[in-house]
């Protein structure tokens, strides 16, 4: 589940966020919860100027374990950044959170493309992109995008997510579902 930003998750959210399995992956990073809280606050600044679209991730207890984010908005495109706490890696958590999200961002925001970029070195989300059966490696369809990500050398793999794509996704997964249950029937 997700919520919008608010300053009172900082705490928690800080203490996840600083976990050496989390924190070298983490976009915009803070050594303390007072540049954790101002960060926050810049977030919910920008979002309410049209910048980016950030949320919270939540549990099945309503409590606050990562966040994901659309940065970079240009030209109805945007970049994706996740990250959820240790305690929760391997939990389910990150596929609905991408899910919700992505509902949002393609329904609600008009967005037309999600882009990604990967560490060619960081395996989990590598594992946890190619997981995502509407996505595709975007580095020869947007070479442009691809070599500005990767300035200082060929670190980065650059991943899509089309409107189109996730579109027909759920529409197949939707008239899969309606199939099986008239075979049922």
């Amino acid at each position: 589940m997700l919520k919008m930003r608010d300053l009172h998750e900082v705490p928690v959210l800080f203490e996840l966020m600083t976990h050496p399995d989390v924190f070298p992956y983490v976009r915009h990073k803070a050594e303390t919860t007072d540049e954790f809280y101002f960060l926050t606050r810049k977030t919910i600044e920008a979002e309410a100027n049209g910048e980016l679209i950030s949320r919270t991730i939540l549990d099945e207890y309503l409590q606050p374990i990562g966040t994901i984010n659309l940065f970079d908005i240009e030209n109805k495109h945007g970049f994706l950044a996740t990250w959820i706490g240790q305690p929760y890696f391997g939990k389910g958590y990150n596929r609905p959170a991408k899910d919700q999200f992505f509902n949002e961002l393609f329904f609600l925001h008009d967005i037309e493309g999600i882009f990604m970029k990967v560490r060619k070195t960081n395996t989990r989300s590598l594992k946890a992109v190619l997981k995502l059966p509407y996505v595709s490696l975007g580095n020869e369809f947007y070479p442009e995008v691809y070599q500005e990500i990767n300035t200082n050398g060929d670190i980065y793999d650059l991943f899509v997510i089309t409107k189109e794509q996730y579109t027909s996704y759920q529409q197949f997964t939707k008239d899969q579902v309606v199939t099986t249950d008239e075979e049922v029937s």
